[in-house]
């Protein structure tokens, strides 16, 4: 028997092994390539509709992010975007943009109303003007008021137009020591009264007298008391002369502390009535002053008088 029939038989099996399996994970690197792709076109294109002034402000931010956000600058209140979102576009309102257009708005608002202003003032002092001469043409033809000519002072002050009737040696306008008026001091008062209900302007009336004192002096009746009452009764007659009484704003009495005459406190002339048609400018600072909200212009008889226009 040969060697071949008795040497044993090897199988050989080849062992066949599966491919290993590679899972997703390129599905995620890929994923994380687009996402980037997506925001580098984004952030392009939003660099590419951004103005300039918000670049900069941007620019400057990432420079010194501490000067910016504590002194403010170009970025850090006025940026603007062109996204559309829901709602009102707050950046179109807010921040610095904003306040720079309200100041323009303001100062443009304000110089207009200060043109409106002087235009109605400069119509206002022509209407006065003209109020004056209306007077003074009724001082001329009325021959019972022109012998007063020179006792009827007329000019244009700061408040308004004023009338003084100051007093003579021997023409007082009132009794001595009384607010009685004389007669020939109610027409005159009477003519007035009629000459100011032609204009709308509201009116003060004061009382002045000189420095003679009473013999019972500031504990009983003084001069204050006597300067208010006649400035009082020049007030009733102005209306008995068919004034509107709803235009007087105040009534006065000044005693004799703003002399006509300063050289000389006696002086008959420094006993007058001071009747002021009051321009829109300080009636609204009288009114603002009774309510608070304004200081109180200079009074009329703070002012000393110009004979002008007699």
């Amino acid at each position: 028997m040969s060697d071949d029939s008795t040497r044993p038989i090897v199988i050989k099996r080849k062992k066949v092994m599966a491919g290993a399996h590679h899972g997703g994970a390129w599905k995620i690197a890929y994923a994380d390539f687009v996402t980037a792709m997506m925001a580098f076109f984004l952030l392009m294109w939003l660099l590419g509709s951004t103005a300039k002034g918000d670049l900069n402000g941007i620019a400057e931010y990432f420079q010194n992010p501490l000067k910016v956000s504590s002194t403010g600058g170009s970025g850090s209140g006025d940026a603007s975007t062109i996204i559309p979102g829901g709602g009102k576009d707050l950046t179109r309102t807010t921040g610095q943009q904003q306040r720079g257009d309200q100041e323009r708005r303001r100062k443009s608002t304000s110089s207009l109303d200060e043109e409106a202003r002087k235009q109605f003032e400069a119509k206002e002092k022509a209407m006065l003007n003209e109020l004056k001469k209306r007077i003074e043409s009724v001082i001329e033809t009325n021959p019972a008021l022109k012998q007063f000519k020179n006792q009827l002072l007329l000019d244009i002050t700061s408040e308004g137009l004023r009338i003084q009737i100051v007093d003579e040696q021997n023409r007082p306008m009132f009794d001595l020591s009384s607010a009685e008026l004389k007669p020939y001091t109610k027409e005159i008062l009477r003519e007035i009264g009629t000459a100011l209900n032609s204009v709308s302007n509201r009116i003060t009336v004061s009382g002045h007298t000189d420095a003679a004192q009473y013999a019972a002096g500031q504990k009983s009746f003084s001069n204050w008391e006597l300067s208010a009452n006649r400035a009082n009764a020049s007030r009733r007659e102005l209306i008995a002369g068919g004034m509107d009484e709803n235009k007087v704003l105040r009534v006065l009495g000044m005693s004799s502390t703003v002399p006509f005459d300063k050289s000389d406190p006696l002086n008959p002339v420094n006993r007058r009535i001071s009747i002021v048609v009051l321009n829109k400018r300080t009636e609204e600072a009288f009114l603002g002053e009774a309510d608070g909200s304004a200081g109180q212009p200079a009074d009329d008889a703070a002012t000393e008088p110009r004979e002008t226009g007699r």
